[in-house]
């Protein structure tokens, strides 16, 4: 198998360090690392303090947000989520996640000409322009560099040393513990997105 990593920008969501207003998107990382007789290692997460799609669902069930999740449109904190999604979202680690924000964000759009987050239109809305973001993905053959039995024989030793440790998991483990678990109960859908979800069939 081979190593995977992915990125990609998205539309504005999230401010520069030091500033305000949205000017990247949540800018997600992915990477995959096969392993031989397991699941492979993945890691998918937004540079965002959390998903934005928390503060959708908690402004759904009328909910509070808890402060550094997000800036209302002023760039004030707040605990008020549709005030959020008005505003911006935080950079997970402050000026270190909007540091990664910006490498993102550089790699999709100088490589590409895709447009810049604070250029794209919004995926929620039918009409207006394509968001026409960019995507960046590496692939790396194990083989070509320090071979197969030294890439296996090195990801199994981090990994056992890290689950040698009570309280550790592997990213991605917890997924498919919930994948295997809603193949035998189901999925619970809140009313309110089920009324959403017909109202568009």
């Amino acid at each position: 198998g081979m190593v995977g990593i992915a990125c990609g920008n998205s539309p504005a969501a999230m401010p520069a360090a030091g500033g305000k207003r949205a000017i990247f998107g949540t800018n997600p990382i992915a990477a995959i690392f096969p392993r031989t007789g397991h699941p492979p290692v993945s890691v998918d997460l937004s540079l965002s303090e959390v998903a934005r799609g928390k503060l959708m669902v908690a402004a759904d069930k009328g909910e509070s947000i808890p402060l550094g999740w997000a800036l209302d449109q002023d760039g004030n904190p707040t605990t008020d989520p549709k005030k959020g999604l008005a505003g911006s979202m935080l950079p997970v680690g402050g000026t270190k996640g909007a540091m990664l924000a910006l490498v993102v964000e550089l790699l999709v759009t100088t490589l590409t000409g895709a447009h810049f987050g604070a250029e794209a239109d919004t995926f929620f809305k039918p009409e207006g322009n394509q968001p026409q973001l960019g995507q960046v993905f590496i692939v790396i053959d194990p083989k070509s560099l320090g071979g197969d039995a030294v890439y296996s024989e090195r990801i199994e030793a981090l990994l056992m040393a890290m689950l040698s440790e009570e309280g550790v998991r592997l990213p991605g483990q917890r997924r498919v513990q919930l994948s295997e678990a809603a193949k035998l109960t189901g999925i619970d859908v809140p009313k309110s997105v089920l009324d959403t979800i017909r109202a568009l069939c």
